[in-house]
């Protein structure tokens, strides 16, 4: 039976041992993290490029032994942006599992999980936002500006894509200077932040149903 939107799941609402499992796609790898609790976190970061199709279910299966699917209370996964067929994989996978076990899944941007990671590590001050930029094609850039609020990302310019030149611009619009990320290294790397924001958002009473989780791509894969 499928579960109406606005009606939260059958489970434990508040429980604070919710096992909730997150998954990252996005980019060339695979980032998952499995847990109740951050200080006891399970989690992997795997490089599979082009074979990240053929791999995932074994990958998701071996990770997640011996906890059961139907043990899991919450699903996370990265929406993108970054590559078109695995943000479109990930989200796919996400989408059926929370519909087979009728729980609840944050769709959470990449860029914003890179961000709380720079917050949480104390990489960055919770009181400055953060402006990131990421690698499209074609020479535009994936970007966004999230500022910090209770204990979450919130978006000041939302997930784009743009050209080097016009992202320049709009952060020069900005009232404060925001701490500058280029995101260089692969952004599965905040799988762990991933993981918190939906823990998060799960402890706070929200319980988004799987049919509001959509990817964001910014590009087409294909130009004519």
């Amino acid at each position: 039976m499928t579960q109406d939107p606005a009606t939260p799941s059958a489970r434990s609402q508040s429980s604070e041992q919710a096992l909730g499992l997150a998954i990252h796609t996005s980019t060339p790898h695979l980032g998952l993290a499995l847990g109740c609790e951050s200080s006891s976190l399970k989690q992997s970061v795997e490089e599979l490029g082009r074979a990240m199709s053929n791999q995932l279910q074994t990958q998701l299966m071996d990770f997640i032994a011996p906890q059961a699917w139907t043990a899991l209370d919450f699903l996370a996964v990265a929406r993108g942006p970054g590559g078109f067929t695995g943000t479109r994989l990930g989200m796919v996978t996400m989408r059926t599992l929370a519909q087979q076990l009728d729980i609840p899944l944050y769709s959470i941007s990449t860029l914003a999980a890179v961000a709380h990671r720079y917050w949480s590590e104390a990489q960055v001050s919770t009181e400055q936002a953060i402006a990131l930029d990421m690698r499209a094609q074609r020479g535009q850039r994936f970007t966004a500006l999230y500022q910090w609020e209770a204990g979450l990302p919130q978006a000041i310019i939302p997930d784009q894509v743009c050209l080097p030149e016009d992202w320049s611009q709009m952060l020069e619009e900005q009232a404060h200077q925001p701490h500058l990320i280029t995101i260089e290294a692969d952004a599965a790397q905040a799988i762990g932040s991933l993981w918190k924001m939906a823990q998060l958002r799960y402890h706070q009473g929200d319980r988004p149903h799987w049919e509001t989780a959509q990817p964001f791509y910014g590009q087409h894969p294909v130009t004519l």
